[in-house]
């Protein structure tokens, strides 16, 4: 292949490059996901290859883990790797183990790196005073209160519960992270009738805070693999400011609030309720097309399609749709999905996400609005304790720096208000002229 001025590209393996660079295959595959490096595919059609001279480019800069000027921060895990449109937990397919793992299992293996250790075999039960604290907080919202908002003021009232909640170390943490997670799930008002007789898994007992009827067996598989599914993404925004929170020594609730703010976003987990909206806009699935222009014509992204990471789709999506059609074949809902996706492919629009295939599960199981975040919440509350745990073991500050672009002191002092180049006046630096 040409390179400059003619010349031919010399490309080397994914294992010789991490080699040159002196990190890690799957810091390597980060510095792919967030664009750092560009690989090619072998003629094979299974490995990567990466231009030598962009290697050595790199390693002669140095490891863009705070890199002035631009807004890469690579920080280095051994928990989720994302090559190749490939997820995987610890070195585990994560859609393999959405069909064949429990979450409490999965959560484990981000925990401790197997699966059965000692550590994590208690039970997933928050204390009677966490359970009182954190159902009392939510119960003064409003009815209308989406599920994801109460979660918010759950994890505050269950922390202060935790007298011990600053104690870091690895059994700590973890005997907290169970806790937490199962008094996020119980404080939730009740949406049906209570999980089958003998379930006390987590997927279990969320059905019922979040369906007012009990989900056929199909259903309650899928919302199963869907808690796999979302346990962690790498280094998503939420899970960046957990780790971030998690670096200065914040306990483990305080890490999860930080995740579950940052979640929120709407080009984040809060993409999950946007996909929900626009499925029940839809009265049928000859309404769709006229639901997906409406938003194209004021201009507005199609809320669950797309994905920064994936090039060829989401595979998390992929499965979770799969498990829906499966279980819930003659649904109308599903009917009014699979309508919004024809029409997107008609208008060539990217492929649906994870966070449109929660919608999916919500409106076909007939779950209460924002159940999609609540389920992406509880999920992902595993990841971002697994995170904190790498970041309590470093006891090390992430601490980017940033670049400074206002007024200098070769500028002088601003001006009075309102006077040439001082702050607020017509084409001052930095703040737009109101036309």
């Amino acid at each position: 292949m040409a390179g400059e001025a003619g010349s031919v590209t010399d490309w080397i393996g994914a294992a010789e490059a991490a080699q040159r660079l002196g990190i890690k295959p799957a810091s390597l595959y980060s510095y792919v996901s967030r664009g750092v490096l560009t690989p090619r595919r072998a003629t094979d059609g299974r490995a990567s290859l990466f231009d030598a001279a962009e290697i050595a480019g790199l390693a002669r800069r140095g490891r863009p883990r705070r890199a002035p000027g631009g807004a890469e921060l690579v920080i280095e895990s051994e928990l989720t790797e994302i090559a190749d449109d490939r997820l995987r937990f610890r070195g585990y397919d994560a859609i393999a183990l959405a069909t064949s793992r429990s979450f409490e299992d999965v959560a484990g293996l981000m925990w401790t790196g197997s699966f059965g250790d000692p550590a994590v075999a208690g039970p997933w039960q928050a204390t009677g005073e966490a359970i009182a604290a954190g159902t009392a907080a939510q119960a003064a919202l409003p009815p209308d209160t989406y599920p994801l908002e109460r979660l918010q003021v759950i994890v505050p009232a269950v922390a202060a519960t935790d007298r011990l909640r600053l104690h870091l170390d690895r059994p700590a943490v973890m005997a907290a992270a169970r806790g937490l997670i199962a008094a996020m799930v119980d404080c939730l008002p009740a949406a049906g009738p209570g999980p089958a007789a003998g379930d006390e898994s987590i997927a279990g007992r969320l059905a019922p805070k979040l369906s007012p009827r009990p989900p056929s067996g199909g259903l309650l598989a899928a919302l199963r693999a869907a808690l796999v599914l979302l346990v962690d993404h790498e280094l998503a925004a939420s899970t960046l400011a957990a780790r971030v929170a998690a670096s200065v020594r914040a306990d483990p609730y305080a890490v999860v609030g930080t995740g579950l703010g940052a979640m929120s976003g709407a080009l984040h987990g809060g993409a999950a309720l946007g996909a929900e909206v626009l499925l029940v806009s839809a009265s049928d699935p000859a309404d769709a097309p006229r639901v997906v222009g409406e938003l194209l014509r004021r201009g507005e992204r199609i809320p669950g399609l797309g994905h920064f990471v994936y090039q060829a789709g989401d595979p998390r999506s992929v499965l979770l749709l799969d498990l829906i059609r499966e279980a819930a074949p003659e649904s109308g809902r599903l009917a009014v999905a699979e309508a919004v996706l024809a029409e997107a492919r008609r208008r060539a629009l990217p492929a649906p996400n994870v966070e449109f295939a929660l919608a999916v599960l919500s409106t076909v199981a007939g779950m209460i609005p924002g159940a999609g975040e609540a389920i992406f919440a509880v999920a992902r509350t595993a990841g971002w304790l697994a995170h904190a745990l790498e970041e309590y073991a470093r006891a090390t500050p992430i601490r980017p720096r940033g670049v400074y672009t206002g007024r200098s002191a070769a500028d002088g002092p601003p001006g009075p208000p309102g006077s040439p180049g001082s702050p607020g006046s017509p084409g001052s630096p930095g703040l737009p002229e109101r036309l």
